[in-house]
């Protein structure tokens, strides 16, 4: 395609000019942490320790658990972006540098116990299907990635998305949190080597459980079983440390040649949007995909995780559900600019959920975590899938729990929240589970003569729903 014109902004510590935003970064970085150590009792009240019944130690180890848990998308995101010819280099500076953004936004302002990073799925979405089979730029591709997220910015401050999320029925909602968990399950089982792909037939298989890399695997999820049995505190990040070690003992995993490096400059993809490319009738179905991947996504991790949590209301809604939907926007323009796909909520925090984490000071140290990962990548990349597969394994059982809060003897009820988890699963992919989820709730509630039971925020979800499928990218 032709090359359109892009914002651009030239600036590179390799050219002897300072990386302004990592260094504003740091600066914002440091101001939170000056004030955690000379001003605890404030840092105590202005995330309600008492209220939440936690603590500094309780919070940390949940922030460490979750980020070790999630720390897989320095690495992967540059990967797969690498495939709409974005450098792994730079790509993963800014994958990490929208990562503590979001983060840090989520803990100062939304008070969450969530991490946030680029997305997993948009971004193939992105590289495989925007870039590679319908031919555009990932400049391009990244002025999509902008629009939606200042049009989500917009909706989330006039309310309409707050709207939205009441709107769901709590069947559904509880089935977000149980499609997610078996989600991470199944996915904790393929990092682990135990499911793997099949032949026609039968989609999935066992794996060869007889290979080292899978035992050392089963265990460490044995080991993270037992000390859960025995309620040893830091359970899951014990397994995944030393499962690790396991893997540098027998080889498998080589020590890094270096614990230190300098971040690769940020200068061949910051600002590298091409807003004008993007202004054609045919690239309208690239926006509004992005736009119903990202309200899907974020909405059912909100209240996956919010359910497990315990933050939800009598009404299963989200109190100040604004405020993490607002950070999600934000996150998502911040990644654009930064070169990176959308942002938002990661169901990994359901592992730092299940430590101990219930406020945000979790999410803040996941956020110090992240600006140290700029110079300890070569560190935190030797930790293998087979090590923090088990800890998604035993997330993913402890988020499946809030099944048991759907109404089992309603069908109206529990076939759409029934299909929700089975299509979240067997699709793989959550947007896909929720999107059926939303078109039959409202069919067969109109098709029962219940009709007055679907609030009006739900026929919009519905309409989306369907749009989504319009737009889907089918094989």
């Amino acid at each position: 395609m032709a090359e359109c014109p892009q914002w651009q902004l030239s600036w590179s510590r390799n050219s002897g000019r300072p990386n302004f935003t990592i260094f504003a970064l740091y600066a914002y970085l440091g101001f939170i942490t000056g004030t955690c150590l000379n001003q605890s009792r404030v840092m105590q009240s202005y995330f309600n320790f008492r209220e939440h019944r936690t603590s500094y130690r309780q919070e940390t180890l949940a922030g460490v658990t979750t980020f070790f848990t999630l720390a897989y998308i320095i690495v992967v995101n540059p990967a797969i972006l690498a495939a709409a010819g974005i450098p792994k280099g730079p790509s993963m500076t800014a994958t990490i540098l929208t990562s503590i953004f979001g983060t840090l936004l989520m803990a100062v302002y939304a008070k969450r116990p969530f991490a946030v990073a680029p997305y997993m799925g948009e971004n193939a979405f992105i590289a495989y299907t925007v870039v590679q089979t319908l031919g555009y730029s990932w400049q391009t591709a990244m002025a999509a990635i902008f629009i939606g997220g200042v049009l989500f910015t917009l909706i989330t401050i006039g309310g309409l998305r707050q709207w939205l999320a009441e709107a769901i029925p709590g069947s559904l909602k509880h089935s977000f949190s149980g499609g997610i968990g078996l989600f991470l399950a199944f996915l904790g089982l393929s990092e682990m080597g135990i499911v793997t792909l099949g032949v026609p037939g039968a989609p999935v298989q066992l794996g060869n459980i007889a290979q080292l890399p899978v035992l050392l695997s089963l265990g460490g999820l044995f080991l993270t079983a037992v000390l859960l049995i025995q309620r040893v505190t830091g359970a899951i990040l014990a397994g995944i440390v030393a499962t690790t070690a396991l893997f540098l003992l027998t080889g498998l995993v080589p020590l890094p040649a270096t614990a230190f490096s300098m971040p690769p400059s940020i200068e061949p993809i910051f600002m590298q949007i091409d807003l004008q490319g993007a202004m054609t009738w045919g690239f309208a179905c690239v926006i509004i995909s992005v736009l119903v991947m990202d309200f899907v996504d974020t909405m059912g991790t909100l209240f996956g995780l919010a359910s497990r949590a315990n933050l939800l209301d009598e009404k299963d809604n989200l109190p100040e559900i604004e405020k993490p939907m607002l950070v999600d926007a934000l996150s998502t323009i911040a990644a654009s600019l930064f070169g990176t796909t959308t942002a938002g909520v990661y169901i990994e925090s359901a592992a730092g959920i299940e430590q101990g984490g219930k406020t945000g000071f979790t999410a803040l140290v996941v956020a110090a975590l992240f600006a140290l990962a700029l110079f300890f990548s070569p560190v935190l990349t030797i930790v293998p899938p087979f090590a923090y597969g088990p800890a998604l394994v035993i997330v993913g059982m402890f988020m499946l729990q809030s099944v048991t809060k759907m109404d089992f003897t309603d069908y109206s009820e529990l076939l759409p929240a029934f299909l929700t988890i089975a299509l979240m699963i067997f699709t793989f992919n959550i947007g896909v589970g929720m999107t059926a989820g939303f078109i039959a709730y409202v069919l067969l509630k109109l098709f029962t003569g219940r009709v007055r039971e679907v609030r009006g925020g739900m026929w919009i979800l519905a309409l989306l729903s369907f749009t989504f499928y319009l737009f889907y990218p089918y094989h």
